[in-house]
């Protein structure tokens, strides 16, 4: 069932040209560099240190590892992150 709903979300926004991170409800993430990182349409923060943060998504998690690491801004769903950014893992 989550299969055809899925692919039904999928041909909406692609019918109607609807970005997919939308729809899809999916993570948009912009990286500057490897210094500054925007996160939109997360769940929330499970972890967060100077070196790891970790953001619940609608599905898994997304992981960043890096030094130095410092939340500039945070929204209910947006986070805006600076230091030196070495890894983004996104997990299921």
């Amino acid at each position: 069932m989550r299969r055809i709903n899925r692919k039904l979300r999928k041909l909406a926004a692609d019918l109607l040209d609807l970005p997919q991170d939308v729809v899809m409800d999916l993570p948009r993430v912009t990286m500057i560099g490897d210094r500054q990182l925007y996160i939109e349409n997360h769940r929330g923060v499970l972890h967060f240190s100077s070196d790891k943060l970790r953001l619940a998504l609608s599905k898994g998690e997304l992981e960043v590892t890096g030094s130095d690491l410092v939340i500039r801004t945070i929204w209910t769903e947006e986070v805006f992150v600076e230091g030196v950014i070495k890894n983004i893992e996104v997990r299921e």
